[in-house]
């Protein structure tokens, strides 16, 4: 399993992330939301990823970045638990809801326990 991150497996167009937030589905491991969406076909990258970390709760930008990193790193780890486990292209949203600022490991075990429901919720 590749471990890496790349990016094509990044989500970075305006219309995914619009039609992503308006018609997605959405599970729920406080402090972690995840909005998912099925989509297009694309060969190539079986899913792609985002991770948002609200300015209204943590006004600094380092300490967003900081969420954001985290995130992206625990993601990066536990995705061979959705990639060799579920057909068909999706493209998600991790976002961080909490209020305070995170550890690793906390951060991982939500990531866990998020990408377990959504797997049970869409096993093909």
């Amino acid at each position: 399993m590749d471990y890496s991150f790349p990016k094509r497996e990044k989500l970075k167009s305006k219309k995914a992330i619009d039609l992503l937030f308006a018609e997605g589905k959405h599970l729920n491991n406080f402090p972690l939301k995840l909005i998912y969406l099925e989509g297009k076909k694309e060969p190539k990258v079986p899913f792609k990823t985002m991770v948002v970390a609200p300015k209204k709760s943590f006004k600094s930008a380092v300490k967003r970045n900081r969420i954001k990193r985290l995130l992206r790193e625990s993601f990066r780890l536990n995705k061979h638990l959705v990639f060799n486990n579920i057909e068909g292209n999706y493209t998600f949203a991790i976002l961080y809801l909490g209020k305070e600022m995170p550890e690793y490991h906390f951060i991982d075990e939500k990531m866990k326990g998020l990408l377990d429901k959504f797997l049970k919720k869409n096993r093909s």
